[in-house]
């Protein structure tokens, strides 16, 4: 039997109807990722060998556009739970380099999810849009706190409308 705080991952997902561009509405802390970043912003596509391509994007807290580009693949029986690496291609032989993503939840329409790691240390809130009605929210952050995360060291970061570009990537490098 399942107890009220055991993670889970949805029963089904059309990864198809997945990929796409998601915006980042909230997370939880992570090693990686900058507390100050804003316009956070991860896509996925789906590559020729069935791996998905992850390039997640925002802005630095001194308003750099920064990218981390990563590869999705399936961890289980369901393609609702993955494993995802940002190594350098080369380097993604290394055991214990890939993280869990798990999406827990989502809704009909593919325009809201929430992806976990089993042991509950990363959380993301993610929207098709840069902007989530309050209840739609509340719904979703309910589940995490059902599944048992904490969240009060949540982190909502600024969505403007702004978003990194290839050009701006470009032009950084440069």
């Amino acid at each position: 039997m399942t107890s009220p705080t055991d993670v889970t991952a949805v029963d089904h997902l059309d990864l198809e109807r997945y990929l796409g561009l998601w915006y980042e509405i909230a997370r939880l802390p992570m090693r990686y990722e900058d507390d100050a970043a804003s316009n956070v912003t991860a896509s996925y596509a789906l590559n020729e060998d069935g791996s998905i391509q992850v390039d997640n994007r925002c802005f630095d807290a001194d308003g750099q556009p920064t990218q981390a580009l990563g590869r999705a693949t399936p961890a289980g029986d369901s393609p609702a739970q993955l494993e995802v690496t940002f190594l350098p291609e080369l380097l993604r032989w290394i055991p214990f380099t890939k993280g869990d993503y798990w999406v827990l939840k989502l809704d009909e329409q593919y325009q809201h999810a929430l992806v976990g790691t089993p042991d509950r240390a990363n959380l993301w809130f993610l929207s098709r849009t840069p902007h989530v009605e309050g209840g739609i929210e509340r719904e979703f952050l309910a589940e995490a706190t059902r599944q048992g995360f904490d969240l009060d060291r949540l982190i909502r970061p600024r969505q403007d409308g702004g978003r990194v570009t290839d050009e701006l990537l470009t032009e950084q490098a440069d």
